[in-house]
């Protein structure tokens, strides 16, 4: 379950893509056009200390993008790449904003999503010592084998970025599609994903054991 805070982002989530995107060479938006948000989905961290988000955007008329992301209390180790930026979160203070294609927490929890359908985290908040859930803005569904036995995934061995962008470790590959609507017939166990306007689902992610 994803816990939420009423809180504060400085800057913005959408103000930190705004500025990393046009950089990236798989980003495709309408150029000069304000970066807008159309639904996003969330995985557990089992650790609970990782935020784990996915966030569909798109600029003007452009494509819409796929952007996970991974919110975290200090710097990842070796992640510099991967830094989106930072920001001040009103209740959680500093937070260190990453592409989550290079997050291992982000590998482990995607791996399992696919091969085990664990599905998507529940949002909430805490509203006077109780529980007030968020309904998602998106529904995700698998295609393909389930298995109650993935393997663990505690680091990375190379990301091969574009897009799909490639994340490899040793026991499986996953393929995470930038472009939503493209790349429909990768290898491996499919994650798709549906939300308003959009009925029928589109591919998000592969996976595949090595």
């Amino acid at each position: 379950m994803a816990l939420l805070h009423r809180a504060e982002l400085r800057p913005t989530k959408l103000e930190l893509l705004a500025a990393w995107l046009p950089g990236r060479a798989w980003f495709g938006g309408e150029a000069g056009a304000d970066l807008e948000r159309v639904a996003a989905y969330r995985f557990d961290d089992p650790a609970g200390e990782v935020g784990i988000e996915t966030l569909l955007v798109r600029a003007g008329a452009g494509p819409i993008h796929q952007v996970p992301l991974t919110y975290r209390g200090a710097p990842l180790d070796g992640a510099e790449p991967w830094l989106v930026g930072t920001c001040e979160h009103s209740v959680l203070g500093r937070r260190w904003v990453y592409d989550a294609c290079g997050d291992p927490v982000y590998a482990a929890a995607l791996a399992s999503a696919i091969l085990a359908d664990t599905g998507q985290a529940e949002e909430y908040f805490e509203v006077d010592g109780r529980r007030e859930g968020r309904a998602p803005s998106m529904a995700i569904t698998v295609e393909g084998a389930h298995r109650a036995d993935v393997p663990q995934i505690r680091s990375i061995d190379r990301v091969e970025d574009g897009d799909p962008v490639r994340i490899v470790t040793e026991s499986v590959e996953l393929a995470v599609v930038r472009r939503v609507g493209a790349h429909t017939d990768l290898p491996g166990s499919r994650l798709a994903g549906t939300w308003a306007n959009q009925p029928t689902p589109l591919p998000l992610a592969y996976a595949s054991l090595r």
